[in-house]
């Protein structure tokens, strides 16, 4: 049986490719467990699992919470309102409290950077990073790099662009990383406004033309617009930025080549894409959802698997 390299999944960065092989392959099996009738495997049954959420998240909690309760952990939800949440204590003693209930393993989100690695460093249990501030959302890039592996047969050497607001996105840096390890050639387009100053050190493409982007790319993800992010204005309008980075069936068919669409969710939809793309054979948002389950239970059990009882 071979294991990861890390006890905890706290960024892509951490990780190595086989790694993220093992954790792929960990995933087709338990897709084939979720599409049986009887959808739960008896595999973690003596594991104790908190879903720490210090920022809202429909999606993400519930995927993971799902994956848990497939994988027949125990499963304990906090979630904090920001308001309450003081940086830094708080989350101290959130963890003691959490101890003393003798909890395994740990999905965190937090607004804070880093977070993750800060309660690694004090908290004898398995830490899930399901977020941290605009810096990395490693399960996220995980089921979007298997979700392009299950369309295409392999990341490697296909063209993906990311097409928004790489400044605030957690969800594009973690990407980066992920496409990069596996051979796949990367680049971001969007307004200069949101687009990172460190972005060319990283080593991916940058280009401001979305058409442009579009005839280069295998794959296009769009990211959505981060309002809640944003305490100043990026770009003149929403109808301004949709009108240069949007995309729509019409712009797809003027295209050379059929591409792939992709978006982590919730999506705007008519302004980063319009619902005929959201809907059409080009995108696979509908199959990304449903991996992101069997990629979480994979890493959950696999981290398990590593945990001595």
């Amino acid at each position: 049986m071979s294991e990861l390299s890390v006890n905890h999944l706290l960024g892509i960065k951490y990780l190595n490719k086989k790694d993220i092989q093992l954790i792929f392959e960990t995933a087709d099996h338990f897709k084939e467990v979720i599409n049986r009738p009887i959808k739960k495997v008896p595999s973690l049954r003596d594991i104790t699992i908190a879903n720490l959420f210090f920022e809202n998240s429909t999606r993400t909690k519930l995927s993971f919470e799902l994956a848990e309760k497939r994988l027949s952990a125990d499963v304990i939800n906090f979630s904090a309102s920001q308001s309450s949440v003081k940086k830094g204590e708080t989350l101290i003693d959130t963890v003691n409290n959490i101890l003393s209930m003798k909890v395994d393993m740990v999905v965190m989100r937090h607004p804070n950077p880093g977070a993750g690695v800060f309660l690694s460093q004090h908290v004898d249990a398995s830490i899930i990073n399901a977020g941290d501030g605009a810096h990395e959302h490693p399960t996220q890039a995980l089921l979007d790099s298997y979700s392009i592996r299950e369309r295409l047969g392999d990341v490697k050497g296909k063209n993906v662009v990311i097409v928004g607001d790489i400044l605030h996105s957690r969800v594009a840096l973690s990407n980066i990383y992920a496409l990069q390890l596996q051979g796949a050639n990367v680049m971001v387009c969007g307004p200069k406004t949101l687009l990172p100053k460190y972005i060319k050190d990283l080593g991916v493409k940058v280009e401001t033309n979305l058409r442009k982007a579009l005839n280069w790319c295998d794959v296009a993800n769009m990211l959505r617009v981060q309002n809640e992010r944003m305490d100043i204005s990026y770009f003149p309008s929403t109808r301004e930025y949709t009108q240069q980075y949007g995309v729509n069936k019409a712009l797809l068919n003027s295209l050379d080549k059929d591409i792939t669409i992709m978006h982590p969710g919730p999506i705007n939809r008519g302004v980063e894409i319009t619902s005929d793309v959201a809907d059409s054979d080009q995108a696979i948002i509908l199959d990304q959802v449903q991996n992101g389950v069997a990629i979480r239970m994979a890493v959950i059990y696999l981290l398990a698997s590593k945990i001595k009882h």
